[in-house]
This record gives C-alpha cells, structure tokens and sequence, in this order.
C-alpha cells in the first residue's frame, strides 16, 4: 500500500507540471515572436514562422501529455501486476480490494471460490477397552445410590438407569469396534465367557453386583428378556427385516449394544437364577427361536454358568438339548456349538454320577 501511494503522489506531481507547461504556453499567445516588416520575403517570414513554431511547439506539448500518459499507464501496470502476485500467493486483503476497484474484486471473489474446503477431521476410533478404562467405580457408586434413592418404588427404571449409565460410557464406540454377531458366531464358547466383561475392571463389576443384590428378581427378569429383544432387533434390522424389529421393541443405537451386554452378562453372573424365571418365555416364543440366535443364547447360558453351573446345566437341558435331537431345527454347526458347551459341565456331571448317594438313617 505505501509503494502504491508513492506512486500515485508521482503521478500527480507529473500532471501538475504538465498543467504548468500548458498555462505558460497559454499565457504567451505570440510565443516570443514578433511581426518585423521586411519585404516579400519578410512578410512570408513573419506569416509562416509563428505557425511552424506552433506545429513545432503542439508537438513537443503532445509528447510531454504522451509520455505522461505513459508513466501513468506503466505505474498501473506494475500495480496490477503487484496485485495479481498478491493475489496468487493468497495475501489479498478487504483494503486492497477497496483501493484497486472492481479488478481486484473480480480477483478476490474467483480466489474465494476456488478456495479449497478444509477437510473434516475424522474422530478417532475408541474401542471397548479404552471406553471401559474411563468408568470410574466410585463415580458409579455414587450414581447408584442415587438412582436408588430416586426411583424407590421403581425397581425397573432403576434398571434401565444402569443400562443408561453404561450407554453413556461406550456412547463413543463404534459398533464396527464391537461387531457382537460375528464375534459371536465365529467365537468358541470359551472365548464367549470373556465377551465383552474382559474389559471390565473388577472394581466396576463388583459396585454392580453388590448393588444388583439388592434389586427384585421380578424386575431382573423383565430386563433380561428386555435385553435379549433389543439384542434379537439389532440382528434382524442387520439382516434386513427391519418390520420385525419395530414389532418387538424399540431399537437402541448399535453403538449402545456393548452397554446392553455388559449390564446383562453382570445380571446374570450375580443372579443366574433368573434365566431359570425366564425359560418358559424363551422356550415358548418364536422370537427367540432360529438358527441364527443361537449363539447369543448360547452365550447368556455360558454367562449365567458363571455363576452358578447349576444353572447352566439347566439351561443346556432343558433349551438346547431338544435342538440337538430335532431334524429340522438344528445345523450342523449349530449343533457343534451345543455340544462344545456340554465340554464344560463334564468335570460336574462327572461328579454328579459319581457322587455316592447318601441315605439318611431314621
């Protein structure tokens, strides 16, 4: 801008000195001649000199204007060219734009709309792990006995305050981090035992199961069964059917799924007893038959046999053994499944057959 200034103060002082010739000129109409009285060729003299002086003088006047002009279109054109490189190297600012009149304008809009767009950061991934390293125990305790407090006579909203606390903390993983259904189906079952409470710290397990003691068997049932539909309705929008997933329940973010299983596995670690409450539901109701449920069946009896063996042995009895005699309504993977579960109950059936029978001396 200050080299465009001393410029244009240039210019100004040209044109004012050019201004200056012109009045000078003006001024003295007769040019520095004078009218001599001579004879023929006096009179030629005097007539023709004044006008050849004045063809002479114009044309050294228009040769002053030209090279004026000349200045001043060079100086433009080095302010243009200023400019431009301005302009190319992305310096061009508002006064500039102002200063320089519609060219620069011109300049300014086309730089902004070949700006380019910066690029959107993309977050970055959180896995199970490194969401459940954030769950504080004590934060969750505090919690607890708040939920407790405020929803008393609400034992299932007490629940779903537990699911909520745990959504809240796996809100930031992806569900590509935590792909329960091919986990499951290419898992062994004893790979499904860890999924996903592995990552769950011992501390944050064991505030829950405290807190989980003291809740209403009635209330843990209708959760599990609440859990096992969203469960069921996140596999069939997954394979397409999402009609049937609206009819069953109203279906959570698949980036809350890793919370559903978590607060479900620790219920029914703590209280596998309820599985025992639920089986006729599940036994009974075509929503949770089919091939491709089993493994999460599978895994909620793995989950229950946790805590009890018992329990498990129950299950695999009374749900899963009737699929393995069934034609039609188990695979051959299916039932391999079914039988690599069994594997674990052997020490205790062992023990079971072998256990002497005690009769009591009346």
């Amino acid at each position: 801008m200050e080299s465009n200034s001393s410029e244009l103060e240039a210019i100004l002082k040209d044109i004012e000195l050019a201004d200056s010739i012109g009045t000078s000129h003006a001024q003295n109409d007769d040019h520095g001649w004078q009218t001599v009285s001579y004879k023929k060729s006096g009179r030629k003299f005097a007539n023709k000199a004044p006008q050849q002086f004045s063809d002479q003088n114009s044309g050294a006047g228009d040769d002053v204007f030209r090279s004026i002009e000349q200045m001043s279109e060079d100086r433009r054109r080095r302010v243009a060219e200023v400019e431009s490189q301005k302009a190319t190297a992305g310096e061009i600012t508002a006064d500039d734009v102002e200063d320089h009149g519609s060219d620069a304008e011109n300049l300014a809009g086309e730089m902004k709309k070949k700006k380019i767009k910066p690029k959107k950061l993309k977050k970055a991934k959180v896995t199970v792990a490194e969401a459940a390293l954030k769950i504080n125990d004590y934060d969750l305790a505090v919690f607890l006995a708040d939920v407790t407090i405020s929803y008393e006579s609400q034992p299932d909203i007490r629940l779903m305050r537990l699911a909520d606390y745990f959504g809240r903390a796996f809100a930031s993983v992806n569900s590509s981090q935590f792909p329960w259904m091919r986990i499951l189906k290419e898992a062994a079952i004893e790979k499904m035992i860890d999924i996903p409470l592995s990552h769950i710290s011992e501390d944050v397990c064991k505030t829950v199961a405290e807190w989980l003691n003291h809740q209403l068997i009635d209330a843990l049932g209708s959760f599990t069964l609440w859990s096992l539909d969203s469960i069921f309705a996140d596999l069939a929008l997954h394979q397409g059917n999402s009609k049937a997933s609206k009819k069953v329940v109203q279906q959570p973010s698949s980036k809350s799924q890793v919370a559903i299983f978590v607060v479900l596995a620790m219920i029914l670690r703590c209280k596998p007893d309820v599985l025992i409450g639920v089986l006729p539901i599940i036994k009974d109701s075509p929503k949770y038959q089919g091939p491709e449920k089993l493994p999460v069946l599978l895994w909620t009896i793995t989950q229950a046999s946790q805590g009890d063996l018992v329990v498990g042995l129950f299950m695999w009895v009374h749900l899963l053994l009737p699929l393995i005699c069934s034609k039609s309504g188990c695979n051959p993977q299916s039932r391999d499944l079914i039988l690599q579960l069994v594997k674990r109950f052997e020490t205790f059936i062992i023990i079971l057959v072998h256990q002497p029978l005690i009769v009591p001396i009346c």
